[in-house]
């Protein structure tokens, strides 16, 4: 458009003209003026005789459009449209493969804003640490296949298992150790199910109060800095499976004594 514009006003003198230098700000998605070429004559500007003019139809434009891949604006748009952190668009849209890969696993039922958390974090972080050349240095080659990845998100989305679970069975998700078993069947046979029964986390919360009797006495003299200590722990005691925030809940309840 701004091309368009420029050469119907010709406005070298605001830098809209085409004999100018621009530069190109990424965080804009847009050129800027860099330097006007006053001196055209310097530049070696004159008709090029042994170019024919060119005329084209509709039929060929339509062809080009047919032919040309999704480019990066219209993507950044359709995730923007999905509600991806900015961030995390930007992560997606510079990788063909990572686009690719994230459609796919999308449209197999993974949660787009949990899928691009974990793709554009931990399995991109896990991909940075692989030889160069090696199946696991693609997102294209990688044993995590998009299907097994939107299994592992919707997992976690469904509050089947835990964040803190997902991030210790991905590993083996991503280096192929874990065979052919999907991530449900690693979590069923393991029994990583996160535990949501009130009951079930009542009872390991007393466990962690009775072990720290020192702790939660300073814990009600006012030490409120300590609920990350009591947390840490229900989480080690329950070995990451318990509900966050059910436990949470049910840990500060207990905490103050309300129970009681």
């Amino acid at each position: 458009v701004r091309q368009v514009e420029a050469w119907k006003s010709d406005g070298i003198e605001m830098g809209l003209g085409m004999k100018s230098t621009r530069g190109w700000d990424d965080q804009k998605q847009a050129t800027f003026l860099q330097r006007a070429k006053e001196d055209a004559h310097d530049y070696r500007y004159f008709p090029e005789p042994d170019l024919p003019p060119l005329e084209f139809d509709e039929a060929f434009f339509e062809r080009c459009r047919d032919a040309m891949p999704e480019l990066p604006a219209s993507v950044r748009a359709r995730y923007a449209a999905l509600g991806l952190p900015p961030a995390d668009v930007q992560v997606l849209v510079e990788d063909k493969a990572l686009v690719e890969y994230f459609d796919e696993a999308v449209a197999m039922g993974a949660p787009a804003k949990q899928c691009a958390n974990w793709l554009t974090g931990d399995v991109t972080a896990w991909m940075k640490t692989q030889p160069a050349g090696s199946d696991g240095a693609s997102v294209a080659r990688m044993p995590l296949r998009p299907k097994a990845l939107a299994e592992f998100c919707e997992l976690i989305d469904a509050g089947v298992i835990s964040g803190k679970i997902g991030k210790d069975i991905l590993p083996e998700l991503l280096d192929g150790s874990a065979g052919e078993d999907s991530p449900r069947a690693i979590v069923e046979a393991r029994g990583l199910t996160q535990i949501s029964d009130p009951g079930e986390i009542e009872a390991i919360v007393a466990k962690v109060l009775e072990a720290n009797p020192g702790q939660l006495e300073q814990f009600r003299a006012g030490k409120e800095k300590l609920k990350g200590f009591f947390v840490g722990a229900v989480l080690r005691e329950s070995g990451g499976r318990a509900n966050p925030a059910l436990s949470n809940e049910i840990l500060m309840r207990m905490l103050k004594g309300e129970d009681e």
